[in-house]
């Protein structure tokens, strides 16, 4: 995400609620500590949106959870997390070296069996996905690219089913909905996903705007009609 400056009241709620509520065990700590060592981006989800996507997996009862950006494998964690035993989430990444410290991260975490990473594009990845007519997942997070948000919205709903939870990160970007001029690389793609999230007969959604140490954003939760 661009550069932006976080209240630090923001951030300081932010870490108050992570240590009180939302307590990261040593494996999620681990994981934003070797993606800084990789020189990989900040930009994996807070620890409390973490948290939230590993309850809404388990409110919703998912077995298979479909993410769409792995990074260092922050977010793939807590929602393996609250994965049933019998369950499996399958992520697409797109860089090898995020792939490799991701899968490091999954294994050291002991989850390792219920994850599996896909490396490449995640158009082609979900394109083979529904060529090997895989079983519907019944989770989807998407986190990656914005530009493609749209195609990874309508492939969230083709791979899912009636009922599949679907999760997409990074919708208010500073604000830039609302004057994309100010990311144009980015800003389009999340309007026009936001737009079908609103408009297709195939999804019911809202957004929550959130503020906090990733600055001003938010994420949607829609579920597949």
């Amino acid at each position: 995400m661009f550069e932006h400056q976080p209240t630090a009241r923001w951030t300081a709620v932010e870490g108050f609620l992570s240590d009180v509520v939302v307590r990261p065990d040593h494996s999620l700590k681990r994981a934003i500590t070797t993606a800084l060592e990789a020189g990989m981006p900040p930009i994996e989800v807070a620890p409390n949106a973490g948290k939230l996507l590993k309850l809404l997996v388990q409110l919703s009862g998912a077995r298979r959870v479909l993410e769409i950006g792995t990074l260092a494998g922050f977010s793939t964690i807590w929602m393996a997390q609250g994965l049933p035993a019998d369950g499996r989430l399958l992520t697409c990444e797109y860089l090898a070296k995020h792939a490799d410290v991701a899968r490091a991260n999954v294994d050291a975490a002991g989850l390792g069996h219920l994850v599996e990473i896909r490396f490449g594009a995640a158009l082609e990845t979900l394109q083979a996905l529904a060529d090997e007519g895989v079983e519907p997942f019944d989770f989807v997070f998407i986190d990656a690219d914005k530009a493609n948000n749209p195609q990874y919205l309508d492939w969230a709903i083709r791979l899912g089913r009636p009922g599949t939870a679907v999760v997409m990160d990074n919708v208010v970007w500073e604000g830039a909905v609302l004057d994309p001029a100010m990311d144009a690389v980015n800003a389009p793609g999340i309007i026009s996903a936001l737009h079908m999230l609103g408009e297709d007969p195939r999804l019911d959604g809202t957004v929550i705007q959130t503020v906090g140490s990733k600055g001003w954003d938010g994420f949607a939760l829609a579920r597949v009609l």
